[in-house]
């Protein structure tokens, strides 16, 4: 028996509004005629009317596929097979509920079958939680609490279960004798366990006394309690756990250790620690932050300290730290900020090995750049600041560029109304830049014939040497007017008239002299402003060709065409190192009274005029060649054919210079460049030609080769010398095609939005980190991948000497089954004979889990690493580590 309010839409479907007493009928003796009785049962058994209203403001929508009954003495529904309970946000499914509208409570259970197993267990879910549950459960709808017995729920992305649970109103949990795991299985991997954990919604989960379980197996690991984070990720702060390992040089460590600040939304820092058994420790602090709509960026800091025993064969003491700061605006408005510094020690890299990148340990350079740009509304113009640092881990040189401030007018067309085609797209614009730049290389002063003389070792970069270092500052400004024009000539030409007058501004210059003691040419400062002023000059003119081949029949091959850009230039630039405009000086070199050109401005910030007139004639043809084909995969639609290259480019360049006395003709370079196999193979090759012949005198090892003013087929050796040249050939190879770093973020960001996750700053971080680092991301549908690279360079000096290198890289991973793959890195150094730098890596799908051993067999690095991580994000740092190092200092 069921009563409703209303007539419902089915069956089995009942929506009531709950009382809080409700009062059975009248069991008095009713007269037998109920025909002629004034009482009619259908209107006192309306529920509108025998159940007043409550404080239960929702809905009540309950179910049963079997059967609905009420008691109207016990106040309770059975609701029998396959029943649901509607209520709100909460939902609670289960062969068997009973509603108590006395004390608004829900029991449910499963049904026993023949055999006693319980079916149709309760599965309930109260806004986002979810709970299965394997026994029973008591529910109160009206103060949200309850009593559950073998239950498993999911925290964030962890699955907790307890014998008994007690529920609170605001969603925290308290299990008796539970357990917590990220693995989803049945029967987890792992788990920890503990006879009294505590779930607060929305903020952490908290353990007494707990041991870690491996595949059902008590292991000695645990602790007098545990804290695992129930927040999302960008809210949460925490005790960051270190990883272990050895060094060679530095011994046992405990790296990483430390407190991670969810300070607020806006700013979120990493503090941590590195202490190492033979002397050393370190320390780091990483900070990022985010102003959503204004600026995001992060500061880093490490420093390192170590000090060797003394009883080291070798002693080693340093101190070195590096500084990393990003900072990114998001553009609105007419200025902007930006920063992009990576600075430190020159020891750092040489001390300080990175497992997991050594290619940090070979970085050449270190380079910095903050920014300042502001652009004048209304008007043309506009202004940047920029300071810039640079610095050479190998030689030590650094060089500060404080400050470079340009100033800038966009391109202006004064004649934009005139219908005279070149006058019209006359266009000017004005570019100043000013620059003051510090380097600890110092500038030689004596001796200039003679490169080798006088020390060119940096000076080291401190506060002592800070005064040196600003007296040697190498400073100017450069002011560019470029004046150009486009038009067409003769229909099919396109002509470009261009001017560039420069001028730069200094506040000293050289003066060369011979010293006739020495034998020597020296130079002195001439202090006080001067200028620099000369103009360049070019008339260049292109066109296009197009050839086409239609092949006839229903072949697959159906058009090639063949695209010819072919460019002609004519520049012109006076002699400004003639002595009269005093730019240079000729100054005698020896006591035999030979002279030499010497410009008064060389080494300075932005050189000085240029050398010697020209009057050089420039050309360069760009080729492409494609072809169209037939689609076998679909010949009805748009993409019936399609366009594959046969070459992609193949260009040469050349120029003839009529002012120069000799050697008028310059080198020819050529570049080809084309793919296979739907970009598979691609293939890349340079070539620069020398046209001029090469004499040889004398024999053996006094053979001397000069190079003459005469072209090479003139005197049998051809078209010329090839000078340089290079081949490089690179293919990638798996069932599937492959993917670009790009392409992987693209899909990994996509994967986590689907799966309703939210794109911020900590998301793109963590993206990018897979992304770097392949072993955080393994395609492991993809059975077999393999990328070959093939590099040959050549070089012929004059002398007739060669240099040739050729290596081999070789880089891809294995399935050997469906959880364990193989990668590997390493290449073939043809002419040493050598093999590069190699490693050999592990991957394991343990499911919860993944496992990642990476080993580098020999070399500089030599090292091998072992990772075994959680796949959960909340707990990156439960991982099991092992890592060591035979690298050297």
């Amino acid at each position: 028996m069921a009563l409703s309010q209303e007539t419902p839409p089915s069956r089995r479907e009942r929506r009531l509004v709950a009382p809080d007493t409700l009062t059975p009928p009248s069991r008095a003796i009713l007269d037998l005629d109920t025909l002629n009785s004034s009482l009619d049962t259908l209107t006192q058994l309306d529920s509108a009317k025998m159940m007043p209203s409550s404080d239960i403001k929702s809905d009540i929508l309950y179910f049963a596929e079997d059967s609905i009954i009420t008691d109207f003495r016990e106040n309770k529904v059975y609701l029998y097979n396959k029943a649901w309970f509607e209520y709100g946000q909460m939902r609670l499914d289960a062969d068997l509920i009973i509603i108590d509208w006395e004390k608004s409570e829900l029991y449910a259970t499963g049904i026993p079958d023949s055999t006693g197993k319980l079916s149709g267990n309760p599965f309930f879910k109260d806004g986002g939680s979810t709970y299965e549950i394997r026994k029973e459960m008591k529910y109160n709808f009206k103060t949200q609490k309850a009593i559950i017995k073998d239950v498993v729920t999911e925290q964030q992305d962890g699955i907790l279960r307890g014998e008994t649970i007690k529920k609170t109103e605001d969603g925290s949990i308290y299990l008796d004798h539970g357990y917590y795991s990220t693995c989803k299985l049945t029967t987890p991997h792992w788990h920890i366990s503990s006879s009294k954990i505590k779930s607060i919604q929305g903020k952490q989960v908290v353990s007494g006394p707990f041991n870690l379980y491996f595949n059902g197996i008590p292991t000695p690991l645990g602790l007098p309690f545990g804290i695992i984070p129930d927040t999302p990720e960008e809210k949460a702060s925490g005790i960051i756990f270190p990883k272990y390992g050895k060094e060679q040089q530095r011994g046992l460590f405990l790296r990483d250790f430390g407190y991670y600040f969810a300070i607020n939304d806006y700013i979120h820092t990493r503090i941590t620690g590195d202490i190492y058994s033979k002397g050393g420790w370190g320390a780091k602090t990483q900070t990022i932050y985010n102003k959503r709509y204004r600026f995001s960026g992060g500061f880093n800091v490490d420093f390192q300290k170590f000090t060797s025993p003394e009883t080291a064969e070798t002693p080693i003491d340093y101190n070195t730290f590096r500084v990393q700061w990003n900072h990114r605006p998001v553009s609105r408005g007419t200025s902007s900020f930006s920063a992009s510094v990576n600075a430190g020690s020159t020891s750092y890299f040489n001390n300080v090995v990175n497992l997991t990148n050594f290619v940090n340990n070979t970085t050449a350079d270190l380079n910095s750049n903050i920014s300042y740009s502001k652009t004048f509304s209304g008007t043309p113009f506009s202004m940047a600041a920029n300071f810039r640092h640079s610095q050479s881990v190998q030689t030590g040189e650094v060089r500060l560029d404080l400050p470079t401030i340009s100033v800038n007018m966009n391109r202006q067309n004064p004649f934009r109304n005139v219908k005279f085609e070149p006058l019209k797209t006359l266009n000017m614009a004005w570019n100043f830049n000013l620059q003051n730049s510090v380097t600890n290389r110092p500038s030689q002063t004596l001796d200039v014939n003679n490169p080798e003389a006088g020390s060119r070792e940096p000076i080291p970069f401190n506060l002592d040497n800070l005064g040196l270092l600003l007296r040697n500052a190498n400073n100017g400004a450069r002011n560019q007017i470029p004046l150009s024009s486009n038009f067409t000539l003769f229909n099919y030409f396109t002509g470009t008239a261009s001017i560039n007058y420069n001028e730069l501004w200094y506040l000293q210059r050289l003066n060369f002299y011979y010293n006739p003691s020495e034998q020597r040419v020296d130079q002195i400062v001439e202090n006080g402003f001067n200028r620099v002023s000369f103009f360049t000059s070019s008339f260049a003119m292109n066109t296009n060709f197009y050839g086409f081949y239609n092949f006839k029949g229903n072949g697959k091959l159906q058009t090639i065409r063949h695209h010819i850009a072919p460019t002609f230039s004519f520049n012109y630039n006076p002699n400004f190192s003639d002595p009269s405009f005093g730019y240079y000086q000729q100054v005698q070199i020896d006591e035999t009274g030979r002279t030499r050109l010497y410009s008064r401005h060389q080494g300075f910030i932005f050189g000085g005029a240029p050398l010697g007139e020209s009057r050089a004639l420039a050309f360069s043809m760009r080729n492409v060649i494609e072809a169209k084909i037939k689609n076998t995969n679909d010949s009805t639609s748009e993409d019936a054919t399609k366009k594959i290259p046969i070459l992609e480019s193949f260009n040469l360049n050349t120029a003839y210079n009529f002012a120069a006395d000799s050697f008028q003709l310059s080198p020819f370079s050529l570049s080809a460049r084309t793919s296979f196999f739907e970009r598979k193979l691609s293939v890349n090759l340079t070539s620069t030609i020398d046209p001029y012949a090469v004499i040889q005198s004398g024999e053996g090892t006094s053979a001397t080769f000069t190079r003459i003013n005469d072209f090479a087929w003139r005197n049998g050796q051809g078209i010329g010398a090839i000078r340089n040249a290079s081949l490089n050939i690179n293919a990638s190879l798996n069932p599937r095609e492959g993917q670009t770093p790009g392409e992987v973020r693209d899909e990994i960001t996509q994967d986590f939005i689907q799966r309703g996750g939210v794109m911020n700053e900590f998301a793109e971080q963590e993206i990018n980190r897979i992304v770097n680092d392949p072993s955080q991301y393994i395609d492991w549908n993809i059975p077999w991948n393999l990328t070959i690279g093939y590099n040959l360079s050549y070089s012929k000096q004059v002398t007739n000497r060669t240099n040739i290198t050729q290596t081999v890289n070789l880089n891809g991973d294995l399935s050997i089954s469906e959880k364990w793959k193989i990668n590997f890195n390493t290449g073939l150094d043809l002419q040493a004979k050598q093999i590069t730098q190699t490693m050999i890596g592990i991957a394991r799908d343990l499911h919860c889990w993944q496992m990642n051993v990476n080993w580098m067999p020999f070399g500089r690095f030599t090292s091998y690493n072992i990772d075994i991580r959680v796949k959960s994000t909340i707990l990156q740092d439960l991982k099991v580590s092992r890592r060591r190092s035979f690298f050297d200092n």
